[in-house]
């Protein structure tokens, strides 16, 4: 049996959410290159109800609002910085897959950094609460006899 047709259908089902995307014709542009900046811009551009993906990976109703918001502003002429603008003016700073660092968006940018940290504090608590409370290990037999041993020559007080 080839692994070529497996690894076909497993490139497909990934990439069907994407393709799905933007493949409605009637939502691209005529002109590849406004279409292609169109995509460049919509990749910078975060899905506010999936929140992990570009507009353009998304399917959500609100991403395909985007979508066509920048597609209507590259065929009208604007640059990419204006179209960016144009959105980070509506929207603020969470439609930016990465935001500007500032005062407002430290938590956006230190979150993951708090949590891994958490994570690995929580790691090194849990480990030592297993080390503090774990049963001592039993005496060998010849710990045994010399501990014995020493007991009986031990003067009684």
């Amino acid at each position: 049996m080839s692994l070529r047709a497996p690894l076909l259908a497993l490139l497909l089902l990934l990439t069907a959410p994407a393709m799905a995307a933007i493949g409605d014709p009637a939502e691209q542009l005529r002109d590849p290159a406004q279409e292609e900046r169109a995509r460049a811009i919509g990749r910078e551009l975060r899905c506010m109800v999936c929140q992990n993906q570009s507009i353009e990976d998304s399917d959500a109703d609100l991403a395909r609002d985007l979508r066509r918001i920048v597609r209507e502003q590259v065929a009208a002429g604007r640059s990419d910085s204006e179209v960016m603008r144009f959105l980070h003016d509506r929207y603020g700073d969470f439609v930016l897959l990465r935001p500007p660092f500032k005062l407002a968006t430290a938590l956006l940018w230190g979150a993951p950094v708090v949590a891994l940290g958490g994570g690995l504090l929580l790691i090194l608590a849990m480990r030592r609460r297993a080390a503090a409370t774990a049963p001592p290990e039993a005496l060998s037999a010849a710990e045994q006899a010399r501990l014995e041993a020493r007991l009986k020559d031990r003067p009684s007080a």
